[in-house]
């Protein structure tokens, strides 16, 4: 299944439902069919998406190469692994549209719906 994020002040956000479900929960939002972040949830959700960003760009730095959080290779046997999959890609790289999204949102005063 496909989350897809919606705000009028930016263009539509897509993820796969397992990225999307992690992100919902760093910000305490319950990863129903629909929600809503409101422009007054945004300050905290983003705060809360950058620190989880920082604090696991941290942990990848201590971890050795070749290990659990590390970059594997494509076409590895993890490829089918939806565990190794989040674990290759970093949280940034799930987080950064999600945060850019939330940012602009703030700016214009829009809420963020999905499911709708």
């Amino acid at each position: 299944m496909l989350y897809r994020f919606k705000s009028q002040a930016t263009g539509d956000v897509v993820m796969f439902e397992i990225n999307a479900r992690q992100l919902l929960d760093i910000i305490g939002k319950a990863p129903d069919k629909q929600g809503i972040i409101t422009v007054a949830q945004m300050p905290a959700a983003i705060a809360a998406l950058e620190a989880a960003v920082k604090e696991e760009t941290q942990a990848r730095k201590l971890l050795p190469p070749g290990s659990a959080l590390a970059v594997s290779t494509p076409g590895s046997q993890e490829d089918d692994d939806p565990q190794a999959e989040r674990e290759r890609v970093a949280l940034f790289q799930r987080a950064a549209p999600l945060i850019g999204m939330l940012k602009r949102a703030l700016a214009e005063k829009r809420d963020v719906v999905w499911g709708v």
